[in-house]
């Protein structure tokens, strides 16, 4: 789908209420319902905004969509690092189990029945986010030496790995170093991740740069079937799981424009909110502006 028919699918409002799906429902997170199929799972991405940690009263209308379909494209394009969750033939899967409406299945997916890994996997190209607040602090991100004297999103000398925890629903994950991932998942599988990662991050970030932007940080999500087999699950490279810069309008020694919901997060710390539930409303103009992020990067990538 080319990027003209789904900006013109996104709706007026945004959805964020799926009881209707008839399904039964195993998880609901801060974007993402999961129904059971039974041989397989409906992965479907609401137009749900989360923000250090609460989802707010408003969405962002066709973020679900906008993530769904850049996940697929990534997909694609990483297929030849990673097999991925997706069943094949994904029209087909939806009209063999009667899913016809036309916004739900531009925003889900059909995948295998997988075990997510019990890590969170982060590959980094610059010193931004918590990994700058971790090397202010130690010199150090995860464990990892770095040089002395970098700046605030300076590009690194070579990407690194620095993964998280999965923390229960309502805590932060925390960041762990070689050893504790290799204890958490076992050596051998948390090499293969490791290595994984840091292939996809580069594939990334060189595809990024084509569209003009910068992939400056991003999450993976990796689970295995019965065998053992690992696959790439979950989103991939969207605005939710990483961190994009405009490449015309990057420099280091500051927090670059992004292409993600770091223009919300600036509006709510404007605010003095406490960060606790409920979290406050968003101006109309504030969710306009973030949709078209969401959107640009879209664009840059597929349009």
């Amino acid at each position: 789908m080319n990027f003209s028919a789904i900006a013109a699918a996104l709706p007026a409002q945004a959805r964020t209420d799926f009881a209707a799906v008839p399904f039964p429902l195993l998880a609901s997170g801060k974007v993402r319902e999961i129904f059971d199929l039974g041989d397989a799972l409906l992965l479907v991405a609401s137009d749900r905004l989360s923000a250090f940690d609460v989802i707010l009263p408003d969405g962002i209308p066709g973020k679900g969509i906008i993530l769904t379909q850049m996940s697929l494209w990534w997909f694609a394009q990483t297929a030849g690092i990673i097999p991925n969750h997706l069943l094949p033939d994904q029209a087909g899967e939806f009209a063999r189990r009667g899913i016809h409406d036309r916004d739900l299945q531009l925003r889900s997916m059909i995948v295998k029945k997988l075990r997510p890994l019990t890590i969170e996997c982060v590959a980094r190209g610059y010193l931004i986010g918590s990994g700058w607040v971790s090397y202010q602090k130690t010199g150090e991100v995860c464990g990892l030496k770095l040089p002395a004297g970098l700046r605030q999103a300076d590009k690194l000398p070579e990407p690194i790995f620095t993964p998280t925890t999965k923390a229960p629903k309502g805590q932060h994950d925390a960041p762990i170093n070689d050893a504790q991932g290799a204890a958490a998942i076992g050596p051998a599988l948390y090499e293969k991740v490791k290595a994984t990662s840091l292939a996809l991050y580069r594939l990334g970030h060189d595809r990024a740069r084509q569209a003009g932007m910068i992939l400056a940080d991003t999450k993976f999500e990796f689970g295995t079937d019965a065998a053992g087999n690992l696959f790439l699950i979950d989103e991939v490279l969207t605005p939710d799981s990483s961190r994009y810069w405009p490449a015309d309008a990057y420099r280091p020694d500051c927090s670059p424009p992004s292409y993600d919901k770091q223009f919300v997060r600036d509006h709510l710390l404007a605010l003095k909110w406490d960060q606790t539930p409920p979290g406050p409303r968003l101006p109309a103009d504030v969710i306009r502006r973030t949709q078209e992020k969401y959107l640009a990067a879209l664009k840059n990538l597929i349009g």
